[in-house]
């Protein structure tokens, strides 16, 4: 069974920064997307950023120039760095991973809640 645990989340203020880790219990991770995705509160889920197994990054242009998505394949891991936090930031962080070939194989996080407030 494939486990998705994130950690990282909390509260900051306005201007701050975290930074959110996902490990992944999957070998070959290498041959997956990997992406975060969030969530307020009355809003869908929508895409943060995402990196793809082919090494392309793509992201929200709400989060384009604050935000950086990594990955470390050998950790089976994937960060999305956060600066110049802004309140609208506020929401449940998911993290996502899915097969490049076989999209039937995603999986997703419990889910970490960044909160940004003064």
């Amino acid at each position: 069974q494939v486990q998705l645990v994130e950690s990282g989340g909390g509260s900051v203020q306005p201007g701050g920064s975290l930074r959110l880790s996902c490990a992944a219990s999957i070998s070959g991770l290498g041959i997956y997307d990997m992406g975060w995705y969030r969530q307020a509160p009355g809003k869908q889920r929508g895409s943060v950023a995402v990196f793809t197994s082919d090494g392309i990054r793509n992201y929200a242009d709400s989060v384009k120039g604050r935000f950086t998505i990594s990955r470390d394949n050998a950790k089976n891991t994937v960060y999305l760095q956060m600066n110049s936090l802004k309140p609208e930031d506020t929401a449940v962080y998911y993290c996502m991973v899915r097969h490049a070939f076989l999209s039937e194989h995603e999986y997703w996080g419990q889910g970490t809640q960044v909160t940004v407030s003064s």
